[in-house]
């Protein structure tokens, strides 16, 4: 049985299917992917197009249950989630063509990687306000996803609030819609 929260952020509707200016940030057409975490539901909606390599590999570990039990653990400019600390092992290999098309804009999900630029793996973050340096910074990191309304970013941001105040903030599960 899942946990119920208190807050007014924690349920949000699931989001609305394509409509509109194509030109909108939230106005993207793709698969959803799930975040339940503790505080409440965040919804990403994949952008293949821009990075079809990373969200295949995020779609299988989000099949796999990779980042089910884990948690957001970094929150300064970003909210950061995956393996790191969970005693889990990524059996994929990892992404070797850095897909860095699009902006770091607030609210874009980036897959996270080491100095190297070809080399990423099951980390990845939600930019919690626009990081223009995350685009050339050691090659860019790939933005393959976004935050699909308002009330998911106001959630992220209580999520890094939360995290700053208890060091993680749980990922109960993840899936695809």
């Amino acid at each position: 049985q899942r946990r119920q929260s208190m807050s007014s952020l924690a349920e949000a509707p699931a989001p609305a299917p394509f409509e509109g200016d194509s030109s909108s940030m939230f106005a993207i057409v793709g698969k959803v992917l799930r975040l339940e975490t503790s505080l409440g539901v965040v919804w990403l909606r994949l952008r293949p197009d821009a990075a079809p390599l990373t969200c295949n590999s995020i779609e299988r570990g989000v099949a796999f249950g990779l980042y089910d039990g884990t948690s957001f653990y970094r929150s300064d400019f970003v909210l950061q989630c995956g393996l790191h600390g969970s005693g889990k092992r990524n059996p994929f290999p990892e992404i070797t063509v850095n897909e860095a098309k699009l902006p770091n804009h607030r609210g874009t999900a980036s897959v996270a990687h080491f100095d190297a630029p070809d080399c990423g793996d099951t980390e990845f973050f939600v930019n919690l306000k626009a990081n223009p340096h995350l685009d050339t910074a050691y090659g860019g990191y790939a933005v393959f996803a976004e935050v699909t309304d308002d009330h998911g970013l106001q959630l992220c941001d209580k999520i890094a609030d939360a995290v700053k105040t208890h060091g993680s903030v749980p990922l109960i599960s993840a899936s695809l819609e």
